[in-house]
């Protein structure tokens, strides 16, 4: 009796662990469900004549033209200049915001200056600086930069803000009443509780980064796969244009399954995750 009563608590705490690659199994089926769901209806509703097929090819000519395009030097070419643009715009957001945050967040004075200042240019859409960008750079990868840099930062000062705002007030002053210097603060009080609010702000950026990207190539003209698709538009290759367009949308999911492998990766001993991670 003593022995199963022993072995009790064990199996239980052993029935959640099995039932955890079920339910992930489980979340994968139903997001395969859905995913075959949408190309079945993409294939029927041409053929059966419920949309016209000049508008919306069915699935498999789109499937057809990506096969085509991604054997062409032109597609891999566009690939490498928009995930260029996109990992230097980010890039830039990033150390950007996250200065710019800790130097604003540690000083009250400069958080009090700059609020309505923030809260002013924040909201400004990023395509409304579209002809600025072309009266300053033209067509070049410079113009979308400027798109992707300024959404992007606002993406990550904000949160870093937050994060600089969560720093406990008697680790700050212990930290100041032992004469911590400047850089050492930041360092070791600052920057262990701003770090997962940097990396939420980095994981907004990443996507909207590459939203930015595609929409400077497609308005701008600036060299990548937006450009391209602007180009199978105005020409009236339809099932091009969509073969692309299924191109940005995988392009945007790897973004995003990169960026929540980043935040495991270094938020490991953050709560949140290791909840995750567990579930």
């Amino acid at each position: 009796m003593s022995a199963v009563t022993a072995a009790g608590p064990a199996t239980r705490a052993a029935a959640p662990a099995r039932r955890r690659p079920r339910r992930r199994a489980g979340k994968a089926l139903l997001g395969l469900a859905g995913i075959v769901t949408v190309v079945v209806l993409i294939e029927l509703l041409p053929r059966l004549g419920v949309v016209d097929p000049r508008f919306l090819p069915p699935f498999s000519e789109m499937f057809s033209a990506l096969v085509e395009r991604v054997q062409t030097p032109e597609f891999w070419t566009a690939f490498r200049q928009t995930l260029t643009t996109w990992a230097i715009g980010l890039a830039i957001a990033m150390v950007a915001g996250v200065v710019v945050g800790i130097v604003i967040g540690s000083v009250p004075f400069l958080r009090e200056a700059t609020a309505s200042t923030i809260e002013f240019l924040r909201p400004i859409p990023s395509v409304a600086l579209i002809p600025l960008a072309v009266l300053l750079y033209g067509t070049g990868m410079q113009a979308t930069l400027l798109l992707v840099v300024y959404a992007s930062f606002w993406q990550v000062l904000v949160q870093v803000l937050y994060g600089v705002q969560d720093v406990d007030p008697v680790a700050r002053d212990t930290a100041r009443s032992y004469r911590f210097r400047t850089l050492t603060q930041a360092r070791t009080v600052t920057w262990p509780t701003a770090l997962p609010y940097v990396v939420t702000g980095f994981r907004l950026a990443a996507t909207v980064a590459l939203i930015l990207t595609i929409t400077g190539e497609l308005i701008i003209g600036t060299p990548g796969l937006g450009k391209l698709l602007a180009v199978a538009q105005q020409s009236g290759a339809v099932a091009s244009m969509y073969a692309l367009v299924i191109v940005t949308g995988l392009l945007g999911v790897a973004v995003n399954l990169f960026a929540r492998l980043v935040e495991r990766r270094i938020l490991r001993w953050h709560p949140s995750v290791r909840r995750e991670t567990a579930s």
